[in-house]
């Protein structure tokens, strides 16, 4: 499953998965204001046995295959 990861430049460590390029149209309008301009950052093939730094591949393809979309949140402060 391919995905395409763009960043939000208003709030650090905030980033935005679709499954296609450019295209937010699954994404509600209230999210795509919330997080303000964005940069994309990668494309990225996800699949089971693939591991993501901070998320659960499985969590995200199954996010991206119901909603047509991913957000991951920033870390906790803790985290950081």
């Amino acid at each position: 499953m391919q995905c395409f990861i763009y960043k939000s430049l208003k709030t650090e460590y905030l980033y935005l998965y679709v499954t296609k390029k450019d295209d937010f149209s699954s994404v509600p309008d209230a999210l795509i204001q919330s997080m303000g301009k964005m940069d994309f950052v990668m494309e990225l093939a996800l699949s089971p046995e693939r591991k993501l730094f901070k998320e659960d591949v499985l969590k995200v393809m199954e996010s991206l295959k119901e909603k047509g979309f991913f957000l991951q949140l920033p870390p906790s402060s803790g985290e950081i």
